[in-house]
């Protein structure tokens, strides 16, 4: 009886509230978006009514979906925005959600949750029975691939991710912007990054505490908390679970990064037993630049490094600079000295960080948020300086003078990598964020950098416009860099009575792989 119970909920099973801007919302629209492509739903349930010899009124949903846990076979539709797979199995009335799949991929997968209401079903992808033109397993450089919750695309090409990427934005305005179709914007190109494997400056493995380490009985009795008879893995989640995945290596990490993964993994089995919980590892690389000509001992001495391993990295191949923040037009390529990096790894959390982009330093705790693709962040910085002023135009080159925008609010600022970078292009600077480390971190990067005129202030982004009264909107640019959930609508709102001459908004859409 119970079992049965079991399987009725689950096949009754309803989504909670879908949160505004979360992935379930983003999906769900993919969902709908595909099942009204196939076919009208109002035609699918007349003729699911007319099979059934029912009358209509007793009729609430479709026939149940197959077991949990059970295997089917799903021939893949379309790439989601989130990044799974969609694709019906055995009808065309319900959407199955395969993880690492690609459009004409036919997958075995099995059925995990059912969503009866909606029309689909979460699945867990087994294998591939037949691949898709797209699909080059070749590509594939991570044995954990399929199956660490980290990367979906790696046996997709390079230049397919990108339009992928291109194509997430296209249905972002048109599920949720509101915008008639023809006033949709033209979504360019996506720019690829330098770098596809060995680029990322960060990772945070973990493991899990022994076996009943979280219970009521053991926090309240530490002494008799279950300690570790063997090392636990030591990774990430499996797609899909909460259960952590062994992880040896992990190939999208610099070499530096990986370095101190193996050396960590090293260290944590041999003091295991000093642990009785799990813990998160942080790994982050460090930089430092040490020039090749023309440098004074003090210059190599302005950036602190802070490693705890006290192990380097080997050191990279001279490299040009290809900017400098005194020089205040948008051709910023002038004649730079020539340096080496030395890269190494920090596992405390309050040691500082030293990322270089292009002339710029940054220092920032190695535990707090600062992109984790250097590769790419000066060519992505270099496109916002390029674009974030409007064009001159050659008819009434008075018009470019007295319109000029000279002002700039950075909100969501972080350490200050946009307000910095940015800054030679404006009178005036305004960096903002709701975490007063973030702030002290700007500040000092500021005067790293000989920025002098970059103001940055510790407050809700909500409340920007507050410290904004003084400037002149028609003179104002405002960058939006928010959190992944995106900006609240108290925001928006004052965002659209301020009516600042231009935004800039970034989108984390970091995951590709």
């Amino acid at each position: 009886m119970a079992k049965r119970k079991r399987q009725q909920d689950y096949h009754t099973k309803r989504m909670k509230a879908v949160q505004e801007g979360s992935n379930e919302q983003v999906l769900l629209a993919d969902i709908r978006d595909l099942l009204q492509k196939t076919r009208d739903l109002s035609t699918i349930k007349a003729e699911a009514i007319k099979s059934s010899g029912v009358d209509s009124t007793e009729v609430e949903k479709l026939p149940d979906g197959p077991e949990r846990f059970s295997e089917i076979e799903v021939q893949i539709s379309t790439l989601s925005s989130v990044g799974d797979g969609l694709g019906f199995s055995s009808t065309p009335d319900h959407v199955y959600v395969v993880p690492f799949t690609l459009p004409g991929d036919v997958a075995k997968a099995k059925v995990v949750a059912h969503f009866a209401e909606d029309r689909y079903t979460m699945t867990d992808f087994i294998s591939v029975l037949k691949p898709s033109p797209q699909r080059n397993d070749a590509l594939v450089k991570c044995p954990y691939f399929a199956k660490c919750s980290g990367c979906q695309f790696q046996m997709l090409s390079y230049e397919d991710q990108l339009a992928h990427k291109r194509m997430v934005v296209e249905k972002a305005y048109r599920n949720f912007s509101g915008l008639p179709p023809e006033m949709l914007p033209v979504i360019g190109d996506t720019i690829g990054s330098p770098m596809q494997y060995g680029y990322r400056t960060k990772i945070t493995p973990h493991f899990d505490g022994p076996p009943g380490c979280m219970s009521r009985k053991a926090r309240k009795n530490p002494s008799e908390q279950e300690c570790f008879k063997e090392v636990p893995p030591i990774g990430f989640m499996i797609k899909g679970t909460r259960k952590t995945m062994d992880i040896e290596d992990c190939p999208i990490a610099t070499d530096a990064v990986r370095d101190g993964l193996r050396k960590e993994r090293k260290r944590v089995g041999e003091e295991i037993s000093k642990y009785k919980r799990g813990a998160t590892i942080l790994l982050r690389e460090t930089t430092k630049r040490t020039l090749t000509r023309g440098q004074s001992p003090a210059e190599n001495d302005l950036h602190p490094v802070s490693n705890e391993s006290k192990t380097p990295s080997p050191i990279y191949p001279t490299t040009q600079l290809t900017d400098s923040p005194q020089n205040t037009n948008n051709n910023l390529n002038p004649p730079s000295p020539s340096y080496t990096e030395t890269k190494t790894y920090i596992t405390d959390q309050n040691a500082l960080s030293t990322e270089h982009i292009g002339p710029y330093t940054f220092l920032n705790p190695a535990g707090s948020f600062f992109q984790n693709n250097n590769s790419i962040l000066p060519t992505f910085t270099s496109y916002i300086r390029t674009h974030i002023l409007p064009p001159p135009t050659t008819s009434s080159p008075q018009n470019n003078h007295q319109n000029k925008i000279n002002h700039l609010i950075d909100a969501y600022s972080g350490s200050g990598l946009f307000t910095i970078t940015l800054s030679p292009l404006f009178t005036s600077c305004l960096g903002i964020d709701i975490a007063p480390s973030s702030i002290a971190s700007a500040r000092k990067n500021a005067t790293l950098n000989n920025i002098s005129n970059a103001t940055f202030v510790a407050a809700d982004a909500s409340g920007i416009f507050a410290q904004a009264g003084h400037l002149d909107a028609d003179e104002t640019v405002v960058v939006i860099d928010p959190p992944r959930k995106g900006c609240d609508e108290r925001f928006l709102r004052q965002l659209l009575g301020f009516a600042p001459r231009r935004v800039v908004y970034r989108v984390d859409e970091e995951r590709g792989d």
